[in-house]
């Protein structure tokens, strides 16, 4: 059985400041740590708080913002991740991100009221001619049963090909699903990448983040990178002759 719950995460709380008490949970995630938060420039109230488990996702506590997300989702790439960059202090006119797994980073005045979205750029228009491999966030099973998250970009989904096992520094840090340079070389090349968010990894909370404490290299932390790669040639994602 996987899991992923109990992990300690940090939560977005209201307290009382004249004895550090928590009076209210705002937005938690069991499986991983609050992110970035939305508040109204004026009232301070929160707007919306966002987590990323393998992706980002929000949740809301303004209809109306909310409302412009999901109009914006549809308006941009294919399963591009959409960000507020920064707006007029009416809230009339947004700078928006796009960004993608395949390609770089698009960025877009939208107009709140009409709902028009306007192309600014992309980050790296040299990259815009090109054809990139799709980058898939998946959950691989630890010999624990601890969950991971792992990132999968892939030369060929039809057939195994050699695997190259990226893995991130830190160690208290994390990848992040969208193009990933590195993994788009070698895909390239007729590789397959997979970039793990191990145990020790940050953003998946207390638990998790100390799970890797003194495992470094000998051992939970380096099973964690071994069954990943075992679940790649299990999958026949990865073939263990190469």
């Amino acid at each position: 059985m996987l899991s992923s719950v109990g992990r300690e995460t940090t939560a977005l709380t209201r307290v009382r400041l004249s004895d550090g008490s928590t009076t209210e949970v705002i937005a938690s995630d069991d499986a991983c740590d609050c992110g970035g938060i939305m508040v109204d420039d004026d009232t301070k109230e929160v707007r919306a708080v966002s987590f990323n488990y393998a992706r980002t996702e929000r949740t809301f506590f303004d209809k109306e913002l909310e409302g412009h997300f999901k109009r914006l989702e549809t308006m941009g790439p294919d399963k591009a991740e959409v960000s507020l960059v920064s707006k007029t202090r009416d809230e009339a006119t947004w700078v928006v991100s796009f960004r993608r797994d395949d390609g770089p980073t698009e960025y877009s005045l939208y107009d709140t009221a009409s709902h028009k979205l306007t192309p600014l750029f992309v980050s790296q228009p040299a990259l815009s001619d090109y054809k990139f491999a799709h980058m898939e966030d998946v959950r691989i099973q630890a010999r624990d049963g601890l969950e991971l998250v792992a990132y999968l970009t892939r030369a060929k989904a039809d057939t195994p090909t050699p695997l190259v096992l990226c893995v991130h520094g830190g160690p208290w840090a994390r990848d992040f699903w969208g193009f990933n340079s590195a993994a788009q070389w070698f895909a390239n090349r007729g590789y397959a990448c997979l970039q793990v968010n191990y145990r020790g990894s940050s953003g998946y909370g207390k638990s998790f983040l100390h799970k890797g404490d003194k495992e470094w290299g000998v051992g939970a932390m380096q099973h964690d990178l071994t069954d990943a790669v075992q679940w790649a040639v299990d999958q026949k994602i990865a073939d263990p002759a190469n």
